[in-house]
């Protein structure tokens, strides 16, 4: 029985997938996204021990509000960090008629083994991924979150070749992923995809400025303002047409 570092638990999220859903946060992720709302989850030694029957069992107490498609969504932090557990846990859903949803922004993600062995037995029992492609330029991909954007995006060609659901997710920043060509480009990479449900615009904000304050660390951002609504309507109709 594997265990996962869980940073939180959501009992009615509305956004993290279709209908009424049950959200895990795990703990730990190696990229560094300038606008993460959530640093405190970067460290993979923290969090709380959980079993995948202990997070079921608390789950299940809200399942009788999983209609419409609801269901279990596993985030982060980065989920794929700890594929073991999300593997069994995801198993064990579907062993009891729970619709399973994975948020990742990609990262771990590599061909090579023993990790692509595990991603594909993960895919047999998830039912939707919602993939953060955070920028769709490389290099910039690098300085807005130091790590390449390569692997995610061949994640995304591999979920579509093997018949996968995928919301597509991308956090819109003023003067940083607002470029008209750039979003036209993630645009054209999205329509080469199979099985693109959804294209969502996720608005920065600065919710999470205060914990970089309490845990000591640099806000890169600073003085970046939120998107106008002009600015979120054009992004919309670029990437969801």
């Amino acid at each position: 029985m594997t265990q996962a570092r869980v940073h939180s638990f959501e009992t009615f999220g509305a956004v993290d997938g279709p209908g009424v859903r049950f959200i895990v946060f795990l703990q730990g992720c190696r990229m560094r996204c300038a606008y993460c709302h959530n640093p405190e989850t970067w460290d993979m030694a923290q969090g709380t021990l959980y079993s995948p029957q202990e997070i079921l069992q608390r789950a299940l107490r809200y399942k009788a509000y999983w209609n419409n498609g609801g269901g279990i969504t596993v985030s982060g932090g980065e989920a794929l960090l700890q594929i073991d557990f999300l593997i069994e846990f995801f198993t064990l859903c579907h062993e009891n008629g729970i619709n399973t949803c994975l948020d990742t922004s990609g990262n771990p993600f590599t061909r090579e083994e023993p990790f692509f062995s595990k991603f594909r037995k993960l895919c047999s029992v998830t039912d939707l991924f919602l993939l953060d492609i955070k920028h769709i330029n490389d290099e910039k991909h690098r300085e807005l979150t130091g790590c390449s954007n390569k692997n995610i995006l061949d994640l995304a060609q591999y979920l579509s070749g093997n018949g996968k659901h995928m919301w597509i997710r991308h956090v819109l920043v003023p003067g940083i992923t607002t470029d008209r060509e750039e979003l036209t480009q993630l645009r054209t990479f999205i329509d080469t995809l199979h099985g693109i449900d959804r294209a969502e615009v996720l608005p920065y904000h600065t919710m999470g400025v205060p914990m970089y304050k309490k845990l000591g660390i640099p806000y890169r951002l600073e003085g970046v303002r939120t998107p106008t609504a002009e600015e979120i309507k054009e992004a919309e109709m670029i990437l969801k047409g």
